[in-house]
């Protein structure tokens, strides 16, 4: 569901990354007046886990679309909507800036889409009402795939709404929305299983960290070494040997375009701000789309000969040793990146803070 620029006006761009920074302020604010050394390392482990997370597209059954988790939902039951959305803001970052996913443009409606509704929306109006103030494995069962649902349900509107009201890609409202919310539906259906899985595991190691994330209490006296290692153990698995079997379909947004376009793909403006930063994109990101350069611009100008019989048997095929080293490197650098600026972010807050 990451956004590229070639949907979005500037000024629907400009304005949700006036959204999303006013967001990111506030939730730094509330999160120096309670972050504590405990937090910290949790979102480090998670931001590098979500990262890796999201480079795993799954294939969505008869629809010959993919999906990936979002983790919004995970973040926010394990950390709280402040450090969850400071979080998904740094992923987000890394991916755009290093890595090329989604749109320098689009980065304040990625952020916002991805990190709002879950952390802001669909946490606290859905999953604290469901589970109340005693989390019990049952009611997280249940309140945690109906949150996570309803989550990327807003953002997949969001993201029509954005699109539509920028008015350069001429993707009619009515029909945009049909496609896009129940592809995202069926996505939404796996990332709620998945989100319950994770947050079952943690209850079940250590439920301390769900209150203290519900209560907004300082998690820094709790023994939380085994699942910050647990984390980053499944980060560099996920992303550096999960990440070879994504699924090589269009995720959900470029497969709702295709349906409502018949364009595999839409051609964005070259020139003012798009064009600036696209150029700008370019020349930060040293591992566009998971992979080496070399390796990247290559797979381009296979794409760009190929026919679509030829590149969906393409995707059915394994990818090659330097593709795959390609997401191994990805996986494990972006990773540590994420890692790094989560703590960076957590040391800043926990300084100003003491002053």
């Amino acid at each position: 569901m990451h956004m590229a620029d070639a949907l979005i006006s500037p000024a629907v761009g400009l304005t949700m990354w006036g959204a999303s920074a006013a967001t990111i302020a506030y939730c730094s604010k509330k999160l120096r007046e309670q972050v504590d050394g405990g937090i910290v390392p949790l979102m480090g482990v998670l931001g590098a886990f979500i990262f890796a997370a999201q480079m795993v597209n799954f294939t969505i059954p008869v629809t010959g679309s993919s999906g990936h988790l979002g983790g919004g939902m995970i973040l926010a039951v394990l950390l709280g909507p402040y450090a969850a959305f400071l979080t998904i803001a740094s992923v987000l970052v890394v991916q755009a800036l290093f890595f090329a996913d989604g749109g320098l443009l689009a980065l304040g409606c990625n952020i916002f889409n991805l990190g709002f509704f879950p952390a802001f929306i669909a946490y606290p109006l859905i999953y604290k009402k469901i589970v109340g103030t005693t989390p019990t494995a049952k009611k997280i069962s249940i309140a945690a795939p109906i949150a996570a649902i309803v989550g990327l349900q807003l953002g997949a509107f969001g993201v029509v709404v954005e699109t539509v009201a920028s008015g350069i890609s001429s993707l009619p409202f009515a029909t945009f929305v049909a496609i896009m919310q129940p592809v995202h539906l069926a996505i939404g259906i796996v990332e709620g299983v998945v989100t319950a899985s994770v947050i079952s595991f943690v209850y079940t190691a250590r439920p301390e960290i769900l209150q203290s994330a519900m209560e907004a209490r300082p998690v820094g006296v709790l023994p939380i070494r085994k699942v910050v290692f647990g984390f980053l153990a499944v980060a560099v698995i996920t992303g550096g040997c999960f990440s070879w079997f994504a699924s090589e379909r269009p995720d959900g947004l470029e497969w709702s375009i295709t349906k409502v376009t018949g364009q595999e793909e839409l051609k964005g403006e070259n020139q003012g701000l798009h064009g600036s930063l696209a150029a700008l994109q370019k020349s930060l990101a040293f591992l566009p789309d998971y992979s080496f350069k070399k390796a990247e611009e290559t797979k381009l100008a296979e794409k760009a000969a190929e026919s679509a019989a030829e590149r969906e048997q393409n995707a059915a095929e394994k990818k090659p040793e330097g593709s795959k080293l390609g997401t191994s490197v990805s996986g494990l650098v972006g990773g540590t990146i994420t890692l790094a600026l989560c703590f960076l972010i957590g040391f800043i807050l926990k300084r100003r803070a003491m002053q």
